[in-house]
């Protein structure tokens, strides 16, 4: 079942309450009039009906992720909000080891999700960088760009550490990687 099936008219069959049609759709919620039980609100990720006539949501409907994405979108633009970044799994709890070529010195040993935090605080004090530049009257245009250059360059030397991200999202990007 998708939500995008879930549209107001569409019609339900519950294993407890029976046959219902959608009459609302929120963000986060469908309610379904069944005629013994009234209104049942369900989330609208809850998976314990079939759907036996669908109706599609309008294309322009929000789903609770646009709103989320466009509040995290406003959040980061303008109140120094960071969204959380993920490790990948395969390296949660991981260490990285840093062993000297000579063998009589120890190996360095650090917790990779002490690692990972570090990369993830240069990302987003560069991010930060990047909006300190353009916000600059006293720089003319050329010398912002060749500034931002120069940060594309460094998150281009990071990409290298886009294994330890969960979502390909959060990478870095470099000069190739633009479009």
């Amino acid at each position: 079942m998708t939500t995008k099936e879930l549209g107001i008219g569409a019609r339900v069959r519950h294993d407890r309450y029976g046959d219902g049609i959608v009459s609302e759709v929120s963000l986060d919620s469908v309610t379904v009039f069944f005629r013994q039980h009234g209104d049942k609100e369900f989330s609208i990720e809850y998976d314990g009906f079939e759907i036996t006539k669908a109706v599609p949501r309008p294309d322009d409907a929000l789903t609770l992720d646009d709103v989320e994405s466009a509040l995290a979108g406003v959040l980061q633009r303008f109140a120094d909000f960071t969204p959380t970044v993920t490790i990948a799994e395969r390296y949660k709890g991981g260490k990285l080891i840093l062993a000297p070529r000579d063998e009589s010195l120890s190996k360095k040993e650090i917790p990779i999700d002490n690692f990972f935090h570090k990369i993830v605080m240069v990302r987003d004090r560069l991010r930060v960088l990047e909006q300190q530049i353009n916000k600059q009257d006293k720089l003319d245009d050329a010398e912002k760009v060749q500034l931002q250059q120069y940060i594309t360059r460094i998150y281009g030397s990071l990409t290298t550490f886009n294994v330890l991200f969960k979502d390909k999202g959060d990478h870095f990007r470099g000069e190739s990687s633009k479009g």
